[in-house]
């Protein structure tokens, strides 16, 4: 059943990634026709501490390796051992990503075919729910010598491998061990049909953990092989190697195209904030500026984004995680522009402001210098925070379409993501619930100024609410609106 040449291996390391640190101790033995014609095995010195946990783990510590070949010592006689033959291992992908990393820091190329018993376990067991190598050892009655030990934890390996192939059909064996070796290598804990369900279509994934947890949200115009890019590289990126030993469920969502896939991931992100997400993560309260009605109640004041209405938003300034950054940012306005930081609201107290007696005030605070004016200074200053002004004549739907029929139509206005819709129901439905739909959410904002600079004369808009007369037609950067494929929508039928 197996391949005739194989190796079954075995690494001990400093730790769990394979880009920082280093193999400790090798173990092997080599498999000819189905019989082991060889063991060998070796300490490594790593170059670096051993950490007490390993030390505890292993019985490995850093006297015991001080004497031993380093791996470059050891890599010409090991890269012979293993080039043209199957590496099998218990988590494959664990020992396969050390190896190829440390021959790669020495100039040697290792790609060879792995077989993974974890996942052979999973397969030709799935009535059991733990397949560690200790769970093996209990269930199969397996030697337990030398435990947590290379070459002892090979043997393990070789004598589960054994007995799988001896209680097991030789047709179910051929069947699982041809889609194993046939295929790329695939975290140990998904089902494969999981993967051959991705469509190569645009969409959201998601990865689940153990207690189904959500360990990750991503997006892509192609989720097949975006999904797969996780996998075929980890052994280079230590975050998908984590996540690839983490993963036990996938889970995806088609889309329409490129920018449902966006909002839908920004959304779920701050929904679940799924561990290995840092970006887009919910984040405290936005703040911004506003140039105070009463001038005499101080120039710009600061308040909290939730109590600024939609139409509002082309009269605030900036975007700010807390007060105190929005207090920061009006400081060095008023130091860069010369402007008075009592009048600004941001002293109290009477005579001169602090600014003015370092000459970086033109006396406002005194009366030397004119309210109008200074207000009019103040605005020009503000003027480089302004959030972009909403570029359409009221409501508008972006339609998409993907290619395999999918098709929905995003509802926005006043930059404010109202929902997204897959029939003239959910349409009408969105469009009902108007004001109650309407947030400014800023990573919608960015979302959408990216796309609409990006797609500049490719967008599919329609007007739903507002005007839509030649003269409210708006530019999308320099480019004319009209261009792209703009129409006024008061029916539906044949829209989707």
């Amino acid at each position: 059943m197996l391949p005739a040449h194989c190796v079954v291996l075995d690494l001990e390391t400093t730790g769990t990634s394979p880009t920082h640190n280093r193999i400790i101790e090798i173990g092997l033995c080599e498999i000819l026709h189905g019989q082991m014609v060889e063991e060998w095995s070796s300490l490594v010195n790593p170059q670096v501490r051993i950490s007490p946990f390993i030390t505890q783990y292993t019985g490995i510590s850093d006297e015991l390796v001080a004497a031993a070949p380093t791996f470059e010592e050891l890599a010409e006689d090991l890269h012979q051992r293993l080039s043209g033959k199957v590496l099998i291992a218990h988590n494959a992908r664990f020992d396969y990503g050390f190896l190829k990393n440390e021959f790669a820091r020495l100039g040697l190329d290792y790609q060879e075919k792995t077989l993974c018993t974890l996942k052979l376990s999973r397969r030709l067991y799935p009535e059991h729910r733990r397949h560690g190598l200790d769970a093996l050892i209990e269930r199969h009655g397996l030697s337990s010598q030398a435990r947590h030990r290379a070459l002892g934890d090979v043997r393990m390996t070789w004598e589960f491998l054994c007995k799988a192939l001896a209680e097991n059909p030789s047709e179910v064996l051929e069947k699982e061990l041809r889609r194993m070796l046939g295929r790329p290598s695939l975290p140990p804990n998904v089902p494969p049909e999981q993967i051959e369900a991705l469509p190569n279509a645009p969409g959201v994934y998601l990865f689940h953990g153990e207690n189904d947890s959500v360990l990750y949200v991503g997006k892509s115009i192609d989720l097949r092989a975006r999904v797969l890019s996780h996998f075929s590289g980890d052994h280079r990126r230590h975050k998908d190697m984590r996540l690839s030993q983490q993963i036990h469920r996938l889970e995806f969502f088609e889309t329409a195209g490129e920018l449902g896939a966006l909002l839908l991931e920004a959304r779920l992100v701050k929904e679940l904030s799924p561990v290995h997400n840092r970006r887009l993560r919910r984040t405290r309260e936005l703040h911004t500026l506003r140039l105070a009605s009463d001038p005499s109640q101080g120039a710009v004041e600061i308040l909290s984004l939730t109590h600024v209405a939609p139409k509002d938003l082309a009269h605030i300034h900036g975007l700010f995680r807390s007060p105190r950054e929005a207090q920061k940012a009006l400081r060095e306005i008023a130091s860069e522009h010369n402007l008075c930081l009592k009048v600004m609201g941001l002293e109290k107290g009477r005579g001169a402001c602090f600014a003015y007696q370092l000459k970086k005030c033109r006396g406002a605070c005194l009366g030397q210098e004119p309210p109008a004016p200074h207000r009019v200074r103040l605005q020009m200053a503000l003027s480089a925070l302004k959030l972009r002004a909403w570029p359409f004549a009221g409501t508008v739907g972006f339609r998409e379409k993907s290619p395999t029929g999918c098709s929905a139509v995003h509802v926005f206005d006043q930059w404010c993501h109202l929902g997204t819709a897959q029939d003239e129901t959910a349409l009408a439905d969105i469009l009902e619930r108007h004001n109650e739909s309407l947030g400014f959410d800023l990573d919608g904002y960015k979302i959408l100024c990216r796309y609409l600079e990006q797609k500049q004369g490719k967008l599919d808009v329609v007007f739903l609410a507002g005007k839509t007369a030649a003269n409210s037609i708006p530019v999308l950067g320099n480019e004319p609106a009209s261009e792209n494929r703009i129409r006024s929508c008061c029916g539906w039928n044949g829209f989707f």
